[in-house]
């Protein structure tokens, strides 16, 4: 690759389990990894999921998206103010240290139950940080709606 050609997306894939420290950081895959010890990555708790909270991460050109797709919400829905005051409280950027390991901030580790270990989930274009008890739940959830949604696909 040229230093011309722009970087291919980091594709965020597979799942890794780590422990985590005392002051609660948990290496970021190195496949995850960007720019190495500078790579800056985004945390939003992510309270979606049937299962429970988790911490969403990502890149912050993903961010931007994410702030997009609620710009684009129609003017006046009480959704979009609730929205960017949830995300907006509830996200950190956070830069990898040299040995690429992202502190996970108190507020956010018991959003989602992350204690002594965090599992990191890829989903493509962001990840997931999950309790791995609690994915357990979520992994449970997902192969029951899996097939239906694989039938919506080509």
């Amino acid at each position: 690759m040229s230093e011309t050609e722009p970087k291919p997306p980091i594709l965020y894939l597979s799942s890794f389990l780590h422990g985590l420290d005392e002051k609660r950081r948990a290496p970021v895959p190195a496949p995850w990894r960007s720019d190495g010890e500078n790579t800056k990555l985004m945390l939003v708790i992510w309270p979606k999921h049937k299962a429970g909270t988790c911490l969403r991460g990502m890149p912050e050109h993903e961010f931007t998206k994410l702030i997009a797709d609620i710009d684009a919400m129609p003017r006046g829905d009480a959704n979009k103010g609730a929205l960017r005051r949830v995300i907006g409280r509830g996200s950190v950027q956070v830069t990898l240290d040299k040995a690429g390991r992202a502190v996970i901030p108190d507020e956010f580790a018991k959003a989602a139950d992350i204690k002594d270990e965090a599992l990191f989930v890829g989903c493509i274009k962001y990840f997931e940080i999950w309790n791995p008890a609690r994915h357990d739940s979520a992994k449970a959830v997902d192969e029951v709606i899996a097939p239906e949604a694989f039938d919506l696909m080509d």
